[in-house]
């Protein structure tokens, strides 16, 4: 990050960068405290989640999409509870002022805002190495909000979109493997600009009977809704949708650990009964967005099972960890 200090105030820093006329609060950027006005028979739906450079994203990466991506994971936390994005609050420690990063930056952020008619609301910002977190709320009919604790032995269990482009895009970053120009093309959005599936989350109240966005990987994800469900699953390898360009690179054990643990997919993996089946592919046609039952939910005592085309057992690898 290059230094300009043609922005030197901490406060002229906020109000030229993060000030924004608000739509949902009754009173934004500015005061000592949010004023935020809950609609009737709501809940508040609120996450945190904290970037830093050098363990969530690289040093010198593009702030635009940087902006894009740390509200991005946020907006996902709410999608996989079925709330409505309403607030969110920043605070941001930066080495030192540079004005081009912020511009950059704050425009990635609000245009993804902008997008889900989101109030950036209040926050801090400090000197010091560069991170960044956001803490976000949303709201949701207390009986319509999606939880972990839902799924039932029977349920069928379905994901969003593809799986794996992430955590590829990653290994071509670090130099685990070589990806074509073409190929990095194809995955790089999928690690540095996720899509939120916050109008599939909307629309799965009343359908799904429990939900979980893929922040750390499929196996580990689903890991905590079996833990919090009481139940087991087993899962259809062949049946996972992989991002595209696995099927070039044809490098099975690679394949694997990306697409069964690797983090970064911002999907949505959810439950549903079986009888929901119809209702979730017409879905998947209105939000034009690809909804594929992966398995099925069982009964505590099978635990976790990933069966190949072969109906073999396939050993389960170890999803993303921060103190692993």
């Amino acid at each position: 990050m290059d230094a300009s200090t043609s922005v030197v105030s901490e406060f002229d820093l906020i109000r030229t960068y993060f000030t924004r006329p608000t739509r949902h609060a009754v009173l934004g950027v500015g005061d000592d405290c949010a004023l935020l006005q809950v609609q009737p028979n709501n809940v508040l739906a609120v996450s945190t989640d904290m970037l830093i450079e050098g363990r969530h994203f690289f040093a010198h990466a593009d702030p635009r999409q940087l902006g894009h991506k740390c509200l991005a994971v946020n907006l996902s936390d709410l999608a996989a509870m079925g709330a409505t994005p309403r607030w969110a609050t920043l605070a941001l420690a930066l080495p030192a002022v540079d004005t081009a990063w912020l511009r950059e930056f704050s425009a990635g952020l609000f245009a993804l805002a902008n997008r889900f008619e989101l109030d950036l609301v209040g926050g801090d910002t400090t000197r010091g190495p560069l991170a960044i977190c956001i803490t976000i709320a949303g709201e949701v009919p207390a009986a319509q909000s999606l939880r972990r604790a839902g799924a039932r032995v029977g349920d069928a269990l379905w994901v969003s979109g593809s799986l794996g482009g992430a955590a590829l895009a990653l290994q071509c970053a670090q130099g685990a493997v070589h990806l074509n120009a073409e190929q990095q093309t194809a995955v790089n959005p999928c690690l540095h600009t996720p899509e939120p599936r916050v109008a599939l989350g909307l629309a799965l109240r009343g359908i799904a009977t429990a939900a979980i966005d893929l922040s750390d990987g499929l196996c580990g994800d689903l890991g905590h809704v079996l833990t919090q469900s009481g139940v087991g699953a087993t899962i259809a390898y062949a049946n996972l949708p992989r991002h595209p360009v696995f099927h070039e690179l044809q490098h099975t054990a690679l394949e694997q650990q990306c697409v069964l643990a690797g983090g970064d997919d911002y999907e949505l993996l959810f439950t549903a009964p079986s009888r929901a089946q119809r209702t979730i592919e017409q879905l998947a046609a209105t939000h034009q967005l690809p909804l594929t039952q992966i398995g099925m939910i069982t009964s505590a005592d099978t635990g976790l099972v990933v069966r190949d085309a072969q109906g073999q057992r396939l050993q389960v690898p170890r999803s993303f960890d921060h103190f692993a």
